[in-house]
């Protein structure tokens, strides 16, 4: 039977009482330092973020699975797009790319000023985006790396070269990867999901590949160059959303998801999952996760998925 992950955190809270929850944010955070998937540092080596389109017209992607780090973000319609960051492997193309969010302007700080490539951005959002610490490498400013694959319809058929990119800045000793063995505390699950609207993000623990595999509206999500994605750690992280000033071509307003502060998270990894309280308290600074009793949770080494999850929703 399937078991929600909201369950776990109901416990945890009728337990330990919520005051005692969002005290333990405040708390002394663990030393960190952003890890690639064997354990090595990756501090200073240069940072790429793609935002890739996740709609069931742009399915299989290509390239995730070389990806670092996966954030999962609400837009418009409910539905979900991709903010992956790459900096151990860059696969030769990535994609379908599609466009900048204002969430991205915050989320993506803390990397300090990675390349970005999308295909573009909102016209209110464009100077934004260039005033951000973020390198814009847009269809728009570097035209000669993207290019359409016509196997596909567009809008969901631009491909970027990651070779033909600027290089970004190094990986900030800021950002949130800490990798470690696996704490106490787990309640074993099988499954876990994260829903939007329209968008159901779904996490199937294979004890085989000591992974979990990643599934999308009930299928399997697979990469047309590797095949399944499949994440060592997920972290399902309540967020408050609200309406940001962008809309697109319908009308349809551009959710804007607030990843600084503290709020309530899900940890998955090793086939258990950990009730967990995250906490950033600025843009430049990476997220913690810490148990209910204030102990930092790190995550297992491999590709690391975090979906925003709207606190409307959690």
């Amino acid at each position: 039977m399937q078991q929600r992950w909201w369950v776990w955190i109901a416990a945890f809270l009728t337990t330990l009482g919520m005051c005692a929850v969002f005290a333990c944010s405040s708390g002394t955070r663990p030393e960190r330092a952003p890890l690639g998937p064997d354990g090595s540092s990756r501090v200073g080596v240069p940072v790429l973020v793609a935002k890739i389109d996740n709609s069931p017209q742009a399915r299989p992607p290509v390239g995730l699975g070389a990806a670092d780090l996966v954030y999962v973000e609400p837009v418009e319609g409910g539905l979900s797009r991709l903010a992956a960051v790459f900096s151990t492997d860059k696969p030769p193309a990535i994609g379908p790319v599609r466009s900048v969010r204002e969430t991205d302007l915050t989320l993506l700080d803390q990397f300090g000023n990675p390349t970005l490539a999308s295909s573009g951005a909102a016209p209110e959002l464009v100077a934004s985006v260039d005033r951000s610490s973020l390198q814009n490498a847009s269809a728009d400013r570097q035209p000669a790396a993207y290019y359409r694959d016509y196997s596909r319809d567009a809008p969901h058929n631009l491909f970027v070269r990651s070779d033909q990119l600027p290089v970004g800045g190094g990986w900030s000793s800021a950002s949130q990867l800490h990798f470690g063995p696996t704490p106490a505390g787990g309640l074993p699950t099988q499954y876990q999901e994260a829903r939007y609207q329209d968008t159901v993000i779904g996490f199937d623990w294979s004890p085989g590949h000591h992974r979990w595999l990643v599934s999308m509206d009930g299928a399997a999500y697979t990469v047309a160059d590797t095949g399944q994605l499949m994440a060592s750690t997920v972290v399902l992280q309540s967020v408050q959303v609200y309406d940001s000033a962008v809309s697109d071509i319908a009308g349809s307003v551009s959710p804007l998801a607030q990843t600084t502060g503290s709020g309530r998270a899900l940890v998955l990894r090793d086939g258990q999952a950990f009730p967990a309280v995250w906490s950033r308290p600025s843009p430049q600074a990476g997220t913690t996760y810490t148990t209910p009793t204030a102990t930092a949770i790190p995550f297992a080494p491999g590709q690391v998925w975090t979906v925003l999850v709207p606190a409307q929703l959690w």
